[in-house]
Parts: structure tokens; sequence; C-alpha cells
């Protein structure tokens, strides 16, 4: 410990740098409230006068008794700074020790102010919470180039509050309302463009979500985001990714139906790949987890999985399978339900009706079952949509029909409704889905 010493016999301050320095921070949070001696020590070291160490706001803050022992006054000009006046023996004799421990008071005071401070209230988390739930159901019936827009600006709120200081609490809630606006970008992403850089895209959302997730330890999130990325390995061609991610995704056991989809996803990439018993087995699987629900999904919209969107995938196995008869069947049945279905999801339901309309021979049926399909507007048409019109349109051509008129006419049509759709926009906006 070094020694601050002045001209006054017998006064001898114990202080290092670091002392030193609070008391020249002072009163800023980060500094300490000097002694009316130590004050006086110090104008005599750096050879001054004592008013020329203390600023308005210091005094402000000094204690009236230390003031006056002070006796500030001022120098006339070009005068010698006026020698520091003595102190009564009792406030040389102040024990140091008391000093630290106001000192010491005052820096905790001043860091309950800063702790207890937060750049987000309980109502905007409230509302925050309230924005991604419309943020996914909005998806299912608007324009989702709209809707990608929006998350990613509600995104980049999140993340300016993240970059401030909040309680510790609303700090976890904050990540993970980030983790699933990445998911959700994600997810959209992957529908609005098929092409290699708008999917690799998709996966930096992803990750990004999956770091928001590790973050805040939520299994519930994590399952979504495998989930998501089981989606963009399918439509990507990697059959055996999709499947890894969906096991993954599985493994984090949520409560809310994610589990539901992550077996329907691997089912649908093991019916890619032929692998009939491996495909029904999973959807064996989905119902199972459909049947023990314990849980009700975080956000909804489009991070859950309806009986629709289940049977969405079911039929797609089937007809993969070689079980055109019950695809038929059951897409049949399910589109006769209750509208208020995602479109994605109807438009893909349709699809599927009409590749199993087309495999049991029924043109006419096809072409019914496509209408709705054909007369969505461009702006949903999306990737994922899109690429099952070419299954549609590769099956037709395989089939005992496809020379005929008929096969020609649905051709076309599929042909005309890829011309203007939402990847294609799209490719007109470079950039967009990389943010």
């Amino acid at each position: 410990m070094d020694e601050l010493v002045g001209r006054r016999p017998g006064v001898v301050i114990a202080a290092d740098a670091s002392l030193v320095g609070k008391w020249e921070r002072w009163p800023m949070p980060a500094g300490r409230r000097p002694s009316a001696n130590v004050v006086v020590v110090m104008a005599e070291v750096y050879g001054c006068a004592v008013q020329d160490l203390l600023d308005f706001d210091d005094r402000q803050q000094m204690a009236p008794a230390d003031l006056q022992l002070l006796q500030l006054g001022t120098s006339s000009p070009g005068e010698e700074p006026r020698p520091a006046p003595a102190l009564p023996p009792e406030a040389v004799r102040e024990p140091r020790e008391a000093d630290q421990v106001r000192g010491a008071a005052d820096e905790a005071a001043a860091w309950a102010q800063w702790a207890e401070s937060t750049n987000v209230g309980e109502i905007a988390m409230e509302e925050l919470r309230a924005n991604v739930r419309t943020l996914a159901r909005d998806y299912l019936c608007r324009d989702p180039l709209e809707v990608f827009t929006r998350t990613r600006r509600l995104r980049n709120r999140v993340f300016g509050l993240l970059e401030g200081h909040q309680h510790p609490r609303q700090t976890t809630e904050l990540y993970l309302q980030a983790g699933y606006l990445c998911c959700l970008q994600a997810w959209m992403a992957s529908d609005l463009s098929p092409n290699a850089d708008a999917l690799e895209s998709a996966e930096t959302h992803a990750r990004t979500s999956w770091l928001c997730a590790e973050l805040v330890d939520d299994n519930e999130l994590r399952a979504w985001i495998m989930s998501t990325r089981s989606k963009i390995a399918f439509w990507d061609g990697r059959m055996k990714d999709a499947i890894g991610f969906a096991r993954r995704g599985a493994e984090c056991r949520p409560s809310g139906t994610a589990e539901v989809l992550l077996w329907c996803q691997e089912a649908d990439a093991w019916s890619r790949l032929g692998a009939a018993g491996e495909a029904q087995a999973a959807l064996g699987r989905a119902e199972d987890a459909r049947a023990s629900l314990c849980g009700e999904d975080e956000v909804a919209g489009l991070l859950s999985c309806s009986d629709f969107r289940q049977a969405n995938y079911s039929t797609a196995v089937h007809l993969r399978t070689g079980r055109a008869s019950t695809a038929l069947q059951e897409a049949s049945g399910a589109l006769a339900r209750p509208a208020g279905h995602a479109y994605g999801t109807t438009a893909q339901m349709h699809i599927t009706l009409a590749c199993a309309q087309v495999a049991v021979g029924d043109p006419d049926g096809a072409k019914e079952a496509l209408d709705p399909v054909l007369a969505l507007p461009p702006g949903q048409r999306l990737a994922t949509v899109a690429a099952r019109m070419r299954e549609f349109a590769a099956m037709v051509a395989g089939s005992p029909m496809a020379d005929s008129r008929k096969a020609a006419e649905l051709q076309s049509a599929v042909e005309e409704w890829a011309l203007d759709s939402a990847p294609r926009r799209l490719a007109l906006s470079p950039g967009t889905l990389s943010d």
C-alpha cells in the first residue's frame, strides 16, 4: 500500500493508485467520496488550492460539515494558492476504516441503481410475445414476403434490446423470443426460394435460433429448430439429414405438437427414399405422439401441427409408398372438413389428391383437385408448393394417360402457373432472405 503524504506533519493517508483514481472520479458512480482530510492532503500533494480540486458537483455532494472544515475560498489573480486550512485533531484522526465502509456502501447503492434499471418493461415483453404469435399465425394466410419482412423487423428490434440492459429474467425471455423469430425466418426463407443461396440463408437463421435455444436451455424451441432444419434438408434433397434432424428434435421430448410434426417429417423423408416400412412406422409414432400430447405450443400458427397438417404428410407418404387409394380417401376426407387451414398446406393436400386421381386413372378428378392450387395468387405460390406441382407434372408424364389431350392440358396449366410465383418474384429482390 502506497502512502499519500502532504506537508502536514503527522498526517499520512494509506492509498493505492486504484483508490486515488476513485477519489478523482467522485461523484460519478464508479468513484468514492473522499473525506475532508483526504482533500486537504491531495491539494498539498498536487501543489494547488483545495478549491481547485472541487467543482460545483463535488460541493453539492459533500457533507456541509466537510465544506465548513475545508473553508473554501478563492485566490486573487497571480496570487499563490492559499495554504490548505488546518483541520481540527478529530478530523485528522478520523478512522480510515469508517471512510472505506461509507465508500463501499456508496458503491453498493450505485450498483443497485444500475441493476434495477431495464430497457424493456413487462408490458413491452407481453406485447413482444403477442407479436411473435401474430406473425406465426399471419404467415398461414397472408402474403409470405410481407410477413417475412415484419418478422425480420421485429427480430432486429429484439436484437437491439439484447444489446442493452435488462433484468436477467427479461434477458432470458428476449433470447427465447429472438430464437423463435429466427426459427420462423428459417422456415419462411426455405418456403420463399428453392435455390441453394436461399436454403443456406435459411440454415443461417436456424443456427442463430439454435444459439438462442442453447443460451436459455429450452427444449421446446430446440425441437422446432430441428423440425425446421429437417424441412430445409428435405427440400434440399438431403433425405438422410432430414431424418437425422427429425430424430434429434424428437429426442427433445417437446410437450406440444412439435413431436407429431417431427415424426411426420421423418416418414416423409423415408418415403422419398422408397423405404415404405420405415415411413409407415414413423407415421405410427406420429399417431402415438398425438395421443400422448401433454401441453400446448408456445407460439402456435406456423409452429404447430394440426390434424390437417399431419394428414397432409400422411397422405403424401401413402401416395409415394404405393397406397394411392388410401391417399385418395384420406385427402378427400381431410379437405371435406371445415376450412381455415394454412393455404400452403391446403394447396399441398390438393396436389396429393390430384396425384392420387392420376394414379387411379381419373384425369377429370385430377383437374378438379388442382383447380384451387392453380387459382392461388402468385405471392402465395411458395417454393414448396411449386416443388409439389413439379411432382404432379412428373407423375402425369409417367402415367398411362401421358399422351392424352387432358394430360397435355394439365401439363400446360402447371407450366403457366409456375411462370409467376413467389420464388420468381423474390429472384428480383436478391439478398432479401439473407439478413
